[in-house]
């Protein structure tokens, strides 16, 4: 079994090198990484289609064969995404709330990496190489646990990642990989409290439950969440289709597609009416509750695709091609839905300033939006480039995690010989 607190020793040294490094050194590092990505893309193909052989042969559902596939083409675009992080500014040394006391001292917060981050995720073999790069340009050394199912994968991708490092003069310790499936090492991994200093895991919510009751590390969870739209009665009608079915149709199976419509009764026949004919030629099943299902019917719009809600299908993130509808008597009530199953990302769609000032006001969640998508909550969306996480938590970040957020900082004080009275 692997020695996991010999690794951990390694990775702690590794993060205070790293921690010292210049921009231009880790920016080496990237482009390294990101020219082997490609140089080397058969040896990544042929330890993904082990991978791949071995999951069809297990059984695996197609949606997750595709999460595990590696191509040429999206080696490609993970190679470019290294480098789109390479052109991001370096958080690390900024100095912020500067201020000089009334004694002299000379004060300011500088912002330094987190340490040693641990990773636990699941069939997604590109978030290898997400990872070590935002942990790379943050200055973060990691320690990486995917899945059973992308092990070959993994090993190749992390045998790029630590050349590249060496090759920027930077320790190849920086990024270790846990290749051994043994389940009890993830539950060694998160009581390392010794020398990893937050565990982010990626994946469903049985992982997400398993790391917050095990870990004796701060654990950042995100990724999962029912994600509400509310259709209010100062809708403009010509915005509520193109949003609702980008936020659903786009991409279902991520943590920010939408779950549940929410639509304020007096615009409801229009509205749900609408939805629908533009969702199901797009075999969208609609979950409609009673009234939302009354509608419907009235409209010509009952069929397989469109069923009684469950009580259950109103705090469900989906991540397929189904949505939930409501109709709700007005900004009160949808404000109290999601109070109570949001906590993710949440719209309103509303022409009415006051109304999108109250949602905003109101809803507690890790992003809000005013007539927009729920699928910008992404990190490169958002601008911030890329993205390691999207935390539905308060401590000590919410929403997507990028460099800055996969860092903290410490006060400096500066004096001239100063003592405390």
């Amino acid at each position: 079994m692997l020695d996991l607190n010999a690794m951990g020793q390694r990775a702690r040294r590794a993060a205070r090198a790293l921690s010292l490094a210049s921009t231009a050194q880790k920016n080496a590092a990237l482009e390294a990484l990101a020219s082997a990505l490609t140089e080397r893309a058969s040896d990544v193909l042929a330890a993904n289609a082990i991978d791949m052989e071995r999951a069809r042969a297990a059984g695996t559902t197609a949606s997750l064969l595709d999460r595990m596939l590696l191509t040429e083409a999206r080696l490609a675009a993970i190679a470019a995404d290294v480098r789109k992080v390479a052109q991001l500014d370096d958080p690390v040394g900024e100095q912020f709330d500067a201020s000089v006391l009334p004694n002299g001292l000379r004060v300011h917060r500088r912002r330094v990496p987190l340490g040693v981050v641990g990773v636990i995720y699941e069939a997604r073999p590109n978030v290898t190489v997400d990872i070590a790069a935002l942990c790379l340009k943050s200055g973060n050394a990691a320690i990486l646990r995917g899945g059973k199912e992308i092990m070959h994968s993994c090993a190749a991708l992390t045998e790029i990642i630590r050349d590249a490092l060496l090759a920027a003069d930077l320790p190849a310790d920086a990024m270790q990989v846990i290749d051994d499936p043994d389940r009890p090492l993830v539950e060694q991994l998160l009581r390392l409290d010794a020398y990893v200093d937050v565990i982010i895991p990626r994946g469903g919510a049985a992982l997400h439950t398993f790391c917050r009751e095990k870990a004796t590390i701060p654990v950042i969870t995100g990724g999962i969440g029912v994600c509400h739209v509310y259709v209010d009665s100062a809708a403009d009608m010509a915005k509520v289709v193109p949003i609702v079915r980008n936020a659903k149709v786009q991409r279902p199976s991520v943590c920010n597609a939408l779950d549940t419509v929410l639509v304020h009764r007096s615009v409801a026949h229009e509205a749900l009416a609408a939805i629908a004919r533009d969702l199901l030629p797009l075999h969208v099943e609609l979950r409609a509750d009673e009234e939302s299902l009354a509608i419907l019917q009235t409209a010509g719009l009952a069929g397989e695709h469109v069923v009684p809600a469950q009580a259950s299908d109103f705090g469900t993130e989906f991540m397929a091609l189904i949505l939930s509808t409501r109709v709700v008597d007005g900004l009160e009530e949808a404000l109290d839905h999601i109070a109570r199953f949001g906590d993710h990302s949440d719209a309103i769609i509303t022409e009415d300033r006051a109304a999108a000032d109250q949602f905003v006001a109101a809803v507690d969640s890790a992003a809000v939006f005013v007539n927009a998508s729920t699928r910008f909550n992404d990190g490169g969306q958002l601008g911030l480039g890329a993205e390691i996480a999207v935390s539905t938590q308060k401590l000590h970040v919410r929403g997507p995690m990028a460099l800055r957020e996969l860092t903290t900082y410490k006060w400096v004080v500066e004096g001239d010989g100063q003592i405390r009275p």
